[in-house]
């Protein structure tokens, strides 16, 4: 099975309180349906210094959304899209554009 988003590709939020921003996506977590995009869902962890050498101190850091909230977005056409999959060379499976089939 193809995944639906993959690391590195460029992705918008479609809902919550970052909807409308476009990042690229540093892991996905396929198990889990969760996925952290790069300057998205950020969030504050408070660090305690545990070792002696050990800075303790605010931190803020991207967190994980669930892969249902974001859309790839097509490097052809420019826009959010659905992800098709298309069968090339033999038994080859590709992520193709659902607007305009493109391979991405």
């Amino acid at each position: 099975m193809v995944a639906r988003i993959k690391k590195n590709d460029t992705v918008v939020v479609l809902s919550g309180k970052d909807k409308g921003k476009k990042g690229t996506v540093l892991e996905v977590l396929p198990k889990k349906d969760l996925v952290m995009v790069k300057d998205v869902a950020i969030v504050t962890r408070h660090l305690k210094a545990r070792k002696q050498n050990d800075v303790p101190g605010i931190k803020k850091q991207e967190g994980y959304l669930s892969i249902s909230r974001v859309m790839p977005i097509c490097g052809s056409c420019k826009k959010p899209c659905r992800v098709n999959t298309k069968m090339i060379e033999g038994n080859k499976r590709v992520r193709a554009c659902n607007r305009c089939e493109e391979i991405f």
